[in-house]
């Protein structure tokens, strides 16, 4: 159990009992305390002062307890402020230990929080995107295959590399959209430039992707319900990949790309935006400027460092 410091309100008790003649060893046990803070107070009291001297010594005196702040040089400010522009969080600087900043990372976020050296709002995004009760509006469409089938026809799924988690943002007045993926094993993000909303646009995207990739390269896909991809068994039948749906409103069991879509948010791609007006250059690399941010669930490496491990595996490049 923690030890706690005495309060004011015992101090008084301690100063009552004193004048009456108690015994320190019987204040002690009134007040359910070791002998020791006890005596401390009475040679205080015996003294000729009060306990209100003794309690603002004691606050004095805790002033100066603790660590002191931590400190940087003025290179090592530079270089955090740097990877923080760069999309870095203090658990990556601190993880990836590129440079050596004498903290751990509890103590870099504090520093963001408690100091006029950095700025908090200009660490990543954190919270929910959506509130609770959420309930979506959208279109939805049926005869779908499920996360219950994805479970059967990959029973390693949660480990093995090739899945993909897909869905769109959406642009300005909801008249431009960009597809999105996150590979699972990696954390990739692949964003990719569609001429419209429509289902025969997203197919039309896809097929064209899908041609300039290595066969097979990716198992499956998990999209949300969107009618955008009510054309998914001609895409599946043609590239040879598996496709399934999250359930309605569910977006947590694409938790992945939904984090992936609000970074992209972030870095560049905001509801503002019409993309219409917008390359795929430009939209590839805000997607790679994320996919070069190290990651802590991928023991610090980068999602382009451990994609690229994972297919020179498989002898396509």
């Amino acid at each position: 159990m923690a030890y706690t410091h005495l309060t004011m309100k015992e101090l008084g008790w301690i100063e009552t009992y004193y004048e009456i003649g108690l015994k320190t060893y019987k204040i002690a046990k009134k007040l359910g305390r070791s002998n020791q803070p006890i005596y401390n107070v009475i040679n205080f009291l015996k003294e000729g002062r009060n306990v209100s001297e003794y309690y603002n010594r004691y606050k004095q005196n805790k002033t100066r307890c603790g660590a002191k702040k931590k400190t940087f040089t003025k290179k090592q400010t530079e270089y955090i402020k740097g990877r923080v522009t760069d999309g870095w969080t203090p658990d990556v600087i601190i993880g990836r230990r590129e440079k050596e900043l004498g903290c751990s990372m509890s103590t870099l976020y504090r520093r963001f929080k408690d100091s006029a050296l950095f700025d908090v709002v200009t660490l990543p995004m954190q919270g929910k995107r959506k509130p609770n009760g959420h309930k979506e509006t959208r279109g939805k469409q049926g005869d779908k295959r499920t996360l219950d089938d994805r479970k059967t026809a990959y029973p390693s799924f949660k480990n093995e590399f090739g899945h993909l988690e897909g869905d769109t943002i959406i642009g300005k007045n909801h008249k431009s959209a960009v597809i999105t993926f996150a590979e699972r094993v990696s954390k990739l993000i692949i964003a990719l430039e569609t001429p419209g909303r429509k289902a025969e646009d997203i197919e039309i995207t896809l097929q064209n992707w899908f041609n300039n990739l290595p066969r097979n390269i990716f198992k499956s896909i998990t999209f949300d319900c969107g009618k955008e991809f009510s054309n998914w068994k001609n895409l599946s039948n043609q590239q040879d990949i598996s496709i399934f749906f999250a359930d309605p409103g569910c977006p947590s069991q694409r938790g992945l790309n939904e984090h992936s879509n609000g970074l992209l948010r972030k870095d560049g791609l905001p509801k503002q935006m019409d993309f219409n007006g917008v390359s795929q250059e430009f939209i590839t690399s805000v997607a790679t400027r994320r996919n070069k941010i190290p990651r802590k669930s991928l023991n610090y490496k980068t999602p382009l460092e451990v994609f690229l491990e994972n297919v020179s595996g498989l002898n396509y490049f």
